[in-house]
């Protein structure tokens, strides 16, 4: 399975006009400007790899959609070092079946960030136990799952 491939064609809608609340504060604008000039394909951990510095947190679920091909590949290419998949995993937990972005995703789109975290639980167990959150990935696992 090509993960960012099939996730290109599962998430795929178009580049929101915004991806943030622009208009409410300077943070949200910067965050907005990040994500705004940032493509599926080359955004990085420069642009979302500080949990303390995340556009993600800020993110419309629209935009987070959009950029889900990108949350995969920075997922899989950081598995054994900088692991941007424990911040994939805050954003997949927060609120569970009751947040906007879990509601906002269609079925297929549900099924395969459940097939994504039952594939990550499977093959990387030592790297989510390094990285302490063993815990959180079987609970995002079953919100995901439980479609």
């Amino acid at each position: 399975m090509n993960w960012v491939q099939d996730a290109k064609k599962i998430f795929k809608i178009s580049k929101p006009e915004h991806f943030t609340n622009y208009e409410h504060c300077e943070e949200c604008a910067e965050h907005d400007e990040t994500l705004l000039s940032s493509a599926i394909d080359t955004i990085g951990l420069d642009e979302l790899g500080s949990p303390g510095w995340d556009p993600i947190c800020f993110s419309t679920s629209e935009g987070k959609i959009y950029y889900m091909p990108a949350f995969v590949r920075l997922s899989l290419d950081t598995i054994d070092n900088e692991f941007y998949l424990g911040q994939l995993i805050y954003h997949l937990e927060s609120d569970g079946k009751n947040s906007d972005f879990y509601n906002a995703c269609n079925d297929e789109q549900r099924k395969f960030i459940a097939r994504l975290m039952e594939f990550m639980i499977t093959h990387y167990t030592a790297q989510l136990v390094l990285n302490g959150c063993e815990d959180e990935a079987l609970k995002v696992y079953g919100i995901w799952a439980a479609i």
